[in-house]
């Protein structure tokens, strides 16, 4: 279950809603967008590593990502079933990552 929402605002201005969950959660078979955070003071949080997937279910990050956004004190995953397709995800993608540019994010 997750702990709570949030809602990611893009370089766009579009803001995406996200269930923030433990890093290590176990999620449904379903495609999405995700990113690594860390709360940096109560309900203010630093992406780490924003991505996308075909399946929540596998791991979300490639190794090197995922220990990256680790290293840098990831202890959460942001995360939402996007159904719309690949373009769909890869565009909320780089919209976030153009606003937050993320550590982990090339």
């Amino acid at each position: 279950m997750a702990d709570a929402e949030i809602y990611w605002e893009g370089q766009s201005g579009k803001e995406y809603l996200y269930w923030i969950h433990r890093i290590g959660t176990f999620f449904n078979n379903d495609p999405g967008n995700y990113i690594y955070a860390k709360e940096v003071e109560p309900g203010s949080w630093v992406a780490l590593y924003i991505g996308h997937t075909a399946s929540l279910q596998n791991q979300l990050a490639d190794p090197e990502k995922d220990a990256c956004a680790k290293r840098n004190g990831a202890t959460h995953v942001h995360v939402h079933t996007t159904r719309a397709g690949e373009a769909r995800r890869a565009a909320e993608q780089a919209d976030l990552v153009a606003k937050w540019e993320p550590a982990c994010n090339d």
